[in-house]
């Protein structure tokens, strides 16, 4: 496998998510910011974050499938989320641990940042999810 996800002693914890990716692979998949959009552009989940999250997570694990990837070769998520604020937490995970095992997603997760902006892609656009993963 190319990715090595690690935490090494004496690092913030617990957290859930690894702290450090290792990727030896050659090949780079960089999958764009996915969103709660269906197949044809429609809104999927308004309102609901855990289920943006969800369904964005759904949607990179296309992409990463698409370049012959999947959740076990990510070296990195990011996730934007708008108007955060630490009540958002519970529906965020929520959202995660309801494809972990649909998606195979490792757990803990590959290091991962969730960064709060005012607003994303279109005002009824709850959160964005980016994958960088490494192919041998």
């Amino acid at each position: 496998m190319a990715v090595q996800l690690l935490t090494p002693e004496g690092m913030f914890a617990p957290v859930p998510y690894h702290h450090v990716s290792i990727g030896t692979g050659a090949r780079q998949v960089h999958v764009a910011g996915q969103i709660a959009r269906d197949a044809t552009g429609n809104p999927v989940a308004t309102g609901d974050l855990a289920g943006q999250v969800a369904h964005a997570l759904r949607s990179t694990a296309r992409g990463l499938a698409g370049a012959g990837a999947t959740f076990a070769d990510v070296v990195r998520l990011r996730f934007f989320v708008t108007n955060w604020s630490p009540d958002k937490y519970d529906a965020f995970v929520a959202g995660i641990d309801s494809v972990v095992d649909e998606l195979g997603i490792p757990r803990p997760l590959p290091p991962l940042s969730a960064i709060g902006v005012d607003y994303l892609f279109e005002p009824d656009v709850l959160v964005e999810v980016e994958a960088y993963a490494v192919l041998d």
